[in-house]
């Protein structure tokens, strides 16, 4: 009885015992040309037993570096690619910069905030008053979402000037569309009035105690 305490660690063990024995016997084989054709054979088996790798770019490139990878860099085989070397797995990934970004409200995000702040490249008067009621409704749309209680529109309104640094001005905040119509748009007024019947209940039970 062989158990796999006594056996090699496996390399890839998405591809399992089974193809890593393939491998070993192909590095054993002496005739190039047959040592091809059972790479070749390898590749295709690797290729079903992970069929999810046919979404990936160029999937049977991966297919051969895999094959490379679990035969140590030792089997000595015609590949379509570039054959891989030992020291491009032990190179470490580039460091990616954090975003440095100051976002001054979270529940609006880095674009919202973006296209406020160009707001001033815009001349024609007609897209401003278009970019100001759309974008002051969005926000309080978003305010709702993130906060899920009322807003006054007087917010929406300063802070809509303070992040277009002046440019955007609603001088009737009251044009803005009513939070339950905005509220019933995104399938949260029957959650609320669901929590305040279930609010009013337990006060209720609590006040009888």
């Amino acid at each position: 009885m062989e158990y796999n305490t006594t056996r090699g660690p496996l390399i890839l063990p998405e591809y399992g015992r089974n193809v890593q024995n393939m491998i070993a016997h192909a590095m054993e084989i002496s005739d190039r040309k047959e040592r091809n054709r059972a790479a070749q054979a390898i590749i295709e088996v690797m290729g079903q037993l992970n069929p999810h790798l046919r979404d990936v770019d160029d999937f049977r490139h991966k297919l051969w570096t895999h094959l490379f990878v679990m035969s140590d860099f030792q089997l000595d085989v015609e590949s379509p690619y570039d054959i891989p070397k030992p020291e491009s797995l032990r190179e470490k990934p580039q460091r990616v910069s954090y975003p440095s970004s100051n976002i001054r409200y979270g529940h609006y995000g880095k674009y919202i905030q973006e296209i406020l702040e160009s707001s001033k490249t815009i001349e024609s008067s007609d897209e401003r008053e278009y970019l100001k009621i759309t974008m002051a409704n969005f926000m309080k749309k978003q305010f709702l979402a993130h906060n899920n209680d009322t807003v006054e529109n007087n917010v929406i309104a300063n802070q809509l000037k303070e992040l277009s640094k002046g440019e955007l001005v609603l001088e009737n905040p009251d044009e803005l569309m009513n939070t339950n119509v905005l509220l019933k748009s995104m399938g949260m007024v029957n959650t609320n009035k669901k929590f305040n019947k279930n609010f009013k209940q337990k006060q209720k039970k609590k006040f009888k105690k």
